[in-house]
């Protein structure tokens, strides 16, 4: 097999106790680009999927540890949860926009219609999604109470 290097090597000298010595820096290059890569490819194939999310009849999967990163609620969620492969149902959320969100979880973009953004983005509000939401108190002033809960008062928008 052969492979090309992707790293860059810079070297870093210091004097210790021992004499010199020399400290190489690894980089791998496009890390950023090849893990975001790899954890689309392991969702598109399922590979270690380990939470299932439902709502409105439907589910999809993914990963705990790709939700975890992206969303404190999810983070708190998965934390307590002892279960394997929890199914997570989601109540007064509509399959599109949890659908959206986990693609700009996982991609970091996603594109929404314009007559579903505003459903889009009080999901991601109220499931904390990390670079679609604001601080809490910018949150109510859009309609979602402290809690998390939908401007209607429902409450959490997870199944009880």
């Amino acid at each position: 097999i052969s492979r090309s290097c992707v790293c860059t090597l810079l070297g870093k000298s210091s004097t210790g106790a021992m004499g010199d010595m020399q400290h190489f820096c690894l980089r791998w290059n496009n890390y950023q680009s090849s893990i975001t890569s790899a954890f689309e490819n392991l969702r598109d194939d399922e590979d270690f999927v380990d939470v299932t999310l439902a709502c409105d009849g439907k589910s999809l999967k993914a990963h705990r540890v790709v939700l975890s990163a992206c969303s404190p609620y999810f983070r708190e969620l998965l934390k307590s949860t002892p279960c394997k492969h929890p199914v997570i149902v989601l109540q007064d959320v509509m399959f599109e926009d949890l659908h959206a969100l986990v693609e700009f979880i996982y991609h970091g973009e996603v594109n929404v219609r314009q007559r579903s953004l505003s459903s889009f983005l009080k999901t991601a509000e109220v499931l904390r999604v990390s670079g679609l939401t604001q601080q809490s108190e910018q949150a109510v002033s859009m309609g979602l109470d402290k809690s998390g809960g939908l401007p209607d008062g429902r409450g959490s928008p997870l199944h009880p």
